[in-house]
């Protein structure tokens, strides 16, 4: 069973591409498989099967990404940039889990 996932790049004042992921996206995957990537790098994949540490598989034929005014997570997790590194993002608060707010 695929964990789908979004990753959430800020591309512009309150625009944020929602990209999606497909398989394996849970935080104990996700995140460290994210650490080697930057923000272009998801942005150019433009829909995602599956990230790795080595390869960011992408679909042959992807949908443009839904550009939405703030992080919104519609599936299990949602993932951004924030101060240099990934984290799972809060779709309230915009801020990593378990950030106090």
């Amino acid at each position: 069973m695929s964990t789908r996932a979004q990753i959430a790049i800020e591309i512009g004042p309150g625009e944020w591409a929602q990209i999606y992921v497909h398989y394996d996206g849970y935080p104990s995957h996700m995140l460290p498989a994210l650490e080697r990537w930057e923000p272009e790098d998801i942005l150019a994949a433009i829909e995602i099967r599956q990230v790795t540490a080595d390869e960011i598989e992408a679909f042959e034929s992807p949908r443009a990404p839904p550009i939405l005014p703030r992080p919104t997570r519609q599936f299990c997790h949602l993932y951004g940039w924030q101060d240099g590194a990934w984290a799972e993002l809060d779709p309230e608060t915009h801020a990593p889990e378990g950030t106090p707010a």
